[in-house]
């Protein structure tokens, strides 16, 4: 399996937070809500506004993560015109929310029965 599933449920909001142009990308860092940093992983899936992305960092401590835009994604999807300030929707990888919830039965002493 390549990439990861995108359903299209918005888990929250994020906020273009800084924009670094790079030699044939773009770094883009995103502000994103606190609840969902548990769900995210450097160099797992993120989608913002539709677009299935790579996280390229993750900042804890900020509550934030940087993804790089090649040109084609740029230019194809609202992430290339969205300038600081600017909120996106995100999704969290699903399977990252079932390990989660998984794990948080098993410390409730639940088993799934």
């Amino acid at each position: 399996m390549g990439g990861h599933f995108v359903q299209g449920h918005v888990d929250g909001v994020a906020v273009v937070a800084s924009r670094t142009p790079g030699d044939g990308w773009e770094n883009v860092s995103f502000k994103v809500p606190g609840s969902l940093m548990e769900f995210i992983v450097e160099k797992g899936s993120i989608t913002l506004d539709g677009v299935s992305l790579t996280v390229a960092e993750l900042d804890d401590a900020n509550s934030s993560i940087t993804v790089a835009l090649i040109p084609e994604t740029l230019k194809v999807t609202t992430l290339g015109a969205a300038q600081v300030g600017a909120r996106v929707n995100v999704e969290v990888d699903v399977l990252g929310k079932y390990v989660a919830r998984a794990i948080a039965a098993r410390m409730d002493g639940k088993n799934g029965n």
